[in-house]
């Protein structure tokens, strides 16, 4: 079930996003302060690309330098990619077909507001019922 879900999700929604994060990902990455933002923003496309069977855990590391980059990414690219994650989560939420796509929509929208100190893991993963 996970990889139709997958498959149904890459066409309508997942390449656009992932587009998304990728653009904001290069963008990031010209500047030598802002990669770290770059990395994340690669991290996330690619969680957008295929989100069903993975989840976003807290990472135990992630300090003080973590909670500063977010609130930078927050105002920097964060709320435009929620934005577009709310949008396309309540057009595909309009099908009965898309309801699922659209609440994975919205389970994107916290990762993509706070992307640094967290990590995506398979469901599978002990660490994902933490």
């Amino acid at each position: 079930m996970r990889t139709i879900l997958n498959i149904i999700w890459l066409i309508f929604a997942g390449l656009w996003l992932a587009l998304g994060y990728f653009l904001a990902g290069i963008v990031c990455c010209v500047l030598i302060i802002t990669i770290p933002f770059g990395i994340a923003a690669f991290r996330i496309g690619a969680y957008a690309l295929w989100p069903f069977g993975k989840t976003v855990v807290r990472r135990g590391d992630a300090g003080v330098m973590s909670a500063i980059g977010n609130v930078i990414w927050f105002f920097v690219a964060g709320l435009w990619l929620a934005i577009g994650h709310v949008l396309t989560g309540i057009a595909l939420c309009v099908t009965i077909i898309g309801i699922p796509l659209g609440l994975a929509n919205f389970k994107l929208i916290p990762v993509s507001l706070v992307p640094l100190g967290r990590e995506i893991v398979s469901t599978d993963d002990p660490r994902a019922f933490a």
